[in-house]
């Protein structure tokens, strides 16, 4: 729990963008993988399975709420202060983040595995349970949106 517990955070904290949610969810994912540690065969690496089972938990909590909550708590957390030099960067910042919550989930999902994970096709064919051709797909439409919203707004 030790060695992945700020890694999966992280994922989870972008995913659903709050803190108290994404401390139930990551509580949520170690009390799943403790309770379903005998399914692990251990054809992927631990962590891949834990991204899955976190992934899968934001899924959940997705489906019962919409995204304008995620929109609205995204504004709150980023209006702080905190790190930006300038007003400019921290309305870049707004509107980049923004723009990932109006991607639909699927894309939304690979979008931050790949880019702020950074981890592989493979891997997140693993975590999803998806073709890499569909991954790339889905990749690119992301990435496509999220321009297309930047320029716009």
């Amino acid at each position: 729990m030790e060695t992945y517990k700020e890694r999966i955070y992280w994922h989870i904290r972008r995913l659903v963008v709050s803190h108290e949610d994404a401390e139930d969810i990551l509580q949520e994912t170690f009390i799943n993988a403790y309770r379903y540690a005998g399914s692990f065969n251990g054809q992927s690496k631990i962590y891949t399975w834990l991204y899955r089972i976190a992934t899968n938990e934001c899924i959940r909590i997705f489906k019962q709420r919409k995204n304008k909550e995620a929109i609205n708590l995204l504004s709150a957390y980023i209006g702080k202060d905190e790190g930006y030099e300038t007003m400019e960067e921290k309305d870049i910042v707004l509107k980049f983040q923004q723009a990932i919550l109006r991607l639909p989930e699927k894309q939304r999902i690979v979008f931050n595995l790949r880019y702020y994970d950074e981890l592989g096709y493979k891997e997140i064919g693993q975590i999803l349970n998806t073709s890499i051709n569909a991954l790339k797909t889905n990749y690119h439409y992301a990435v496509e949106k999220i321009k297309e919203f930047m320029i716009n707004n």
